[in-house]
C-alpha cells in the first residue's frame, strides 16, 4: 500500500453557535490542512497520484475558504449555509475532502483519482487536529 501526503494552509475566522465558552466568540485560526491519497497500484511513472495534481486541488479548494468567516460560507448548489454556522474543525475537514475529490473528477487529468483520496487532517493549530476518513 502506498500513500502520499500535501499540505497547503489558509486563513480564515468562525465561531461555534452551539459552543458554550471562548469559542462561542468571532476568531481566526491559521490553518494547516493535509490530504492524504492512498492506494496499491503505481501508474506507469511509478506514482500513485502526482503530488502537483493533489496539491493543485488542495489549494484550489483552500483559496475559496482563504480570508473569509467561515460562517458565511453558502453552498453553490443549495444556497445554505455549509457548516450551519458551527464550522468546526471535522466539519471543515469533511468539505475539504468532498471538495477535493469534485476538483479531482473535474480535472480531466485527474479524473477517475478521487477514489485515491483517503484523509483530510484539518489542523487549527499545531497540537489540534481532525480527521475526515473515507469509509
Amino acid at each position: 500500500m502506498y500513500e502520499v501526503r500535501v499540505e497547503a494552509d489558509f486563513a480564515a475566522a468562525h465561531f461555534l453557535k452551539d459552543y458554550h465558552g471562548k469559542c462561542e466568540n468571532l476568531h481566526g485560526h491559521n490553518y494547516q490542512v493535509f490530504a492524504h491519497a492512498r492506494g496499491s497500484e503505481l501508474d506507469e511513472g511509478g506514482m500513485l497520484l502526482d503530488f502537483t495534481q493533489l496539491k493543485g486541488a488542495l489549494r484550489a479548494v483552500c483559496k475559496k475558504v482563504d480570508h473569509t468567516n467561515l460562517n458565511d460560507l453558502v453552498d453553490e448548489k443549495t444556497g445554505a449555509l455549509v457548516f450551519k454556522n458551527n464550522p468546526s474543525a471535522e466539519r471543515i475537514a469533511t468539505w475539504i475532502f468532498h471538495q477535493i475529490e469534485q476538483q479531482l473528477e473535474a480535472d480531466p487529468a485527474t479524473r477517475g483519482t478521487a477514489r485515491l483520496l483517503y484523509a483530510v487532517d484539518v489542523f487549527e493549530t499545531p497540537t489540534s487536529r481532525a480527521r475526515y476518513i473515507r469509509d
